[in-house]
């Protein structure tokens, strides 16, 4: 019975060695994919022996595209008439409003500007037994050079007054307190 086993155990120890063979023959084989290459640089313009180092079959990881969240524009960015009609004038109104005063009408138009008669975008409201203002602007973009006018009820403006000329940045808040502080000014809307 011995004998029958003979050629069988010599045929696994062939099979075990080709095995071993060739598995000890693919870790060689990944161990020589990441060798690297130290070489001298002998480029004579180049005075420096610094190593180059070459690293080979490396496993390339796709690097993750990860997208920034878009910045939303800041309001005074939008276009003028979205920022007059979504943020402005409802923002004037709460302000006025806050101050116990009644708003009668506010909108925008592109339409002659109180006294000069010339041609611009103008936001005109009247306050209830208060006041009106008219705060014009000249271009269709808050940047653009502003005017204000006011008058008591019933009156018509007299004056044109120049608005936030020194000012390089327009924001919102700032239009609102200023058209706030001049209208206070005036004592339109309370004691100073």
């Amino acid at each position: 019975m011995e004998e029958n086993l003979e050629p069988i155990k010599e045929e696994n120890n062939k099979l075990s060695d080709k095995n071993n063979r060739s598995n000890s023959e693919e870790v060689k084989d990944t161990k020589s994919a990441k060798n690297i290459n130290l070489t001298e640089n002998t480029d004579k313009s180049q005075n420096s022996s610094t190593p180059e180092v070459d690293i080979q079959n490396e496993i390339a990881i796709p690097a993750k595209t990860i997208s920034k969240p878009k910045k939303e524009l800041p309001i005074e960015k939008k276009p003028f008439q979205e920022f007059i009609n979504i943020h402005l004038i409802p923002s004037l109104i709460q302000e006025i409003n806050q101050r116990g005063l009644e708003v009668n009408n506010i909108n925008l138009e592109n339409t002659n500007r109180p006294i000069a008669g010339d041609k611009c975008w103008v936001i005109n409201c009247e306050i209830k037994e208060t006041c009106s203002f008219w705060l014009s602007f000249e271009k269709e973009d808050i940047s653009s050079s502003k005017s204000i006018s006011l008058s008591k009820p019933t009156q018509k403006p007299s004056i044109i007054e120049s608005f936030l000329i020194d000012e390089k940045r327009i924001t919102l808040k700032l239009i609102i307190s200023r058209v706030m502080q001049r209208l206070n000014g005036q004592k339109l809307i309370g004691v100073n």
